[in-house]
């Protein structure tokens, strides 16, 4: 008895489906369901792959503005009071009662619903105008202030969702339920890879210097859904090997690895061939990725080729893997070898209570690298073809939570508007764009959903956000559902 070949013999429940439909019952089912009703999941677009990136033909859609995206998300939902919608008539306020005519009933957590007041809460943080544009920036945030003029901030930023996991999961995944391809995998689907030595979605995880206690981040946030798990994102780890597994063991050479490869996807191929499944292929290819990485990956995490200047640039952690500022060097090394999609993750916003103990600690370590990583990429000259957002899942209450004084106050979730920034790769430097009102309450002036977010950052790519689509189930799906408009105000 051979367990392998047992296994192989057994069908799969789409396979016994797919012979049924042509049954007894197959007449009625094909004719309710259609012809493809039992077919394995496939893009609704053509399903071959371009040979030289393993993107999909006739992709992008259109000339892309940007070959590559780097995505510094901010996990826990950075207060745009504090940082970039400065709201001076909040100071004439202070602990007066949120009109209801601006709150309009709207829906609050469950951290806030009880309260009997709402107070307002101004910032504690002056604010000035920098740059061409006169954009206001937090005293937080000088680095980031001093590269105003190559960003475009959205002020006008919402969303449905009102606690975290949701809305992460959303703006990620474009959608509140998890097991929806993200944006990174959806990209590395339709576009392919443009270096076959790495990953073409790699994401990092930054440590944080505020609170130890951050929402968790899982990782169907980068994970490909039901797209093959090729596309998912992989992690660079700060410690031991930047990968699990990326050094053989002891004993084991590079040569031996080589032929034991080669093998296994020969038997995988067998497996392949016999069962239909097509993640028998993703994992091949997998297998793949991992042997050439065991000598890109080092030659990538290697600081030694970079000089003092731009090391200074970036600020005193970067030499502390982990790091937010190390990952945005790894940010620009990566770009500079073309990966498709770096998202690098930043926790610890999450600013209910000790706001001002706790957002200078956070915003210390984004605010320099995040502009060096901008300026890096501009004196390059790869900033006008790699795009560049910053940015979390909602906003902050412009009321306080808990205990208010002078000094002292803390700010709860905000769905209705936030405030994010873009540079480079086709966006219109030096704008401010979408306005809210006096209480960073509500959009008053070009609100852009989430789904218009992502519309646009796939344009931007050349790729058009209602025609990268995959069939699954029986339903094309696509990253935006059957939402978003490209916001073309930003897009030089």
């Amino acid at each position: 008895m051979n367990p392998c070949e047992d296994y192989i013999k057994l069908e799969t429940r789409r396979q016994f489906f797919g012979r049924a439909a042509v049954g007894l019952g197959g007449v009625a089912l094909g004719s309710l369901f259609g012809k493809d009703a039992f077919a394995a999941p496939t893009p609704a677009a053509a399903p071959g792959k371009d040979q030289a990136t393993g993107g999909l033909p006739g992709l992008p859609h259109y000339a892309p503005k940007a070959k590559r995206a780097i995505y510094l998300f901010m996990s826990g939902a950075p207060s745009q009071l504090d940082t970039f919608d400065y709201k001076p008539k909040m100071d004439g306020l202070f602990d007066k009662d949120l009109p209801e005519e601006v709150r309009m009933g709207q829906r609050l957590t469950t951290m806030t619903s009880k309260q009997k007041r709402f107070p307002v809460a101004p910032s504690i943080y002056p604010f000035k105008q920098h740059g061409q544009s006169g954009a206001h920036v937090s005293e937080l945030l000088p680095h980031m202030a001093g590269v105003v003029d190559e960003m475009c901030i959205i002020k006008s930023m919402w969303t449905e969702a009102i606690n975290h996991d949701p809305a992460i999961t959303y703006i990620q995944t474009g959608h509140q339920i998890p097991g929806r391809p993200s944006l990174g995998a959806w990209l590395s689907y339709g576009l392919g890879s443009l270096n076959q030595e790495l990953p073409s979605f790699v994401v990092l995880n930054s440590t944080w210097s505020a609170k130890r206690d951050a929402q968790a981040l899982y990782h169907r946030l980068w994970g490909s859904g039901f797209l093959p798990s090729e596309y998912a994102g992989a992690m660079l780890r700060s410690q031991g090997d930047p990968v699990l597994y990326l050094s053989n063991p002891k004993g084991v050479s590079r040569g031996n690895r080589r032929k034991m490869l080669d093998r296994l996807a020969e038997l995988n191929e067998v497996h392949a061939q016999k069962v239909g499944d097509p993640e028998t292929h993703a994992r091949i290819a997998q297998y793949e990725m991992a042997f050439r990485m065991q000598a890109s990956v080092p030659d990538l995490v290697d600081l030694s080729d970079e000089d003092e200047k731009t090391l200074e640039m970036y600020g005193p952690d970067v030499k502390k893997p982990g790091t937010f500022a190390y990952n945005c060097l790894l940010a620009r090394r990566m770009a500079e070898r073309d990966v498709r999609c770096t998202q690098i993750f930043h926790r610890g916003w999450d600013q209910h209570f000790n706001l001002p103990r706790d957002l200078p600690l956070q915003c210390k370590d984004v605010d320099q690298p995040a502009a060096a990583l901008v300026k890096d990429l501009r004196r390059r000259g790869m900033l006008d073809d790699t795009l560049v957002v910053w940015g979390g899942e909602f906003g902050r209450t412009i009321y306080c939570q808990g205990k208010l004084t002078k000094a002292e106050y803390g700010r709860d979730h905000h769905p209705r508007c936030f405030s994010i920034w873009l540079a480079g790769g086709g966006i219109k430097p030096g704008m401010v764009y979408g306005q809210t009102d006096d209480f960073s309450y509500n959009v008053t002036e070009n609100p852009v959903h989430i789904h218009d977010l992502n519309a646009t950052l796939m344009h931007l790519m050349g790729v058009d956000h209602e025609r990268l689509t995959y069939r699954f189930q029986g339903r094309d799906f696509r990253l935006t559902d059957v939402h978003g408009e490209v916001v073309k105000d930003i897009i030089a």
